[in-house]
């Protein structure tokens, strides 16, 4: 593997292009090469991350796991384009964000990944329909199709029945089904998921976590970041992180 990083590491432009094709041909939609985060705390080197290889399919379903300090948290905005990488290379279906600029790095979250926040992140003033619409907005959706879309993305996630009401006439549970619908509108390659039960009570925490395999089985990506066993046994594979390195590499079930 050691030698596999350093070969890749050296490839010219055009080759670092080309590797991106064969990964996304090769049906991986998430892999990262050697990546690190290094924060300078006065004269010391803190590494959130160091030197973390991952590699996820289309199709799967896997946890980030570790406890507080682990890194995980910055790895979870390495792999959602919130962060760059001190080093290393990150492609995501098969585009070497890793490498990108703030604008374009952007237009890849936008398009390629569909968050999901533990507190929900909904605009208050806006109907359930307006806050599923706002990715669209920003892709520059025309008017007719983002209310289609809208739509049937709440249908989907059985809130056709609460479209027009704002996040304050909601569940906690119907909340964050208003979030997996926003991020899910985009048809994003990947779902991330940072503690999505993490502000629900166990039985609405339950619901959710049926509608994300109900999700997986439908062919979604999810990638879920949590410190909670009992959370990440619903992927059918955890990546445990520890001291930013990942520990271990687990499949649940196929």
């Amino acid at each position: 593997m050691a030698t596999l990083e350093r070969s890749v590491q050296e490839l010219g432009p055009r080759q670092r292009e080309e590797r991106g094709e064969q990964l996304k041909s090769q049906g991986i939609v998430i892999r990262t090469y050697d990546l690190w985060k290094t924060y300078i705390m006065g004269d010391q080197e803190i590494h959130a991350v160091s030197g973390v290889d991952i590699e996820i399919r289309r199709g799967e379903y896997v946890a980030i796991m570790g406890p507080s300090g682990s890194g995980k948290s910055t790895l979870m905005n390495l792999i959602g384009c919130l962060d760059t990488p001190t080093k290393g290379l990150y492609y995501l279906n098969g585009k070497l964000v890793s490498e990108m600029e703030d604008d374009e790095l952007a237009r890849i979250r936008n398009k390629e990944i569909g968050f999901v926040f533990q507190t929900f992140n909904l605009l208050a003033r806006a109907t359930a329909l307006h806050n599923v619409e706002l990715p669209l907005i920003y892709a520059g959706i025309s008017a007719k199709e983002r209310v289609e879309r809208a739509r049937e993305t709440l249908r989907a996630v059985d809130l056709d029945q609460r479209m027009f009401h704002k996040p304050n006439e909601l569940s906690g549970g119907q909340r964050q089904r208003v979030a997996i619908a926003r991020a899910l509108v985009n048809q994003p390659s990947i779902l991330l998921a940072d503690e999505p039960t993490g502000a629900l009570d166990t039985s609405t925490g339950q619901e959710i976590m049926a509608l994300f395999e109900r999700l997986y089985q439908e062919g979604n990506t999810i990638v879920l970041v949590t410190h909670e066993q009992d959370i990440a046994l619903h992927a059918h594979r955890i990546i445990h992180i520890r001291d930013g390195k990942v520990e271990r590499d687990e499949t649940i079930r196929s």
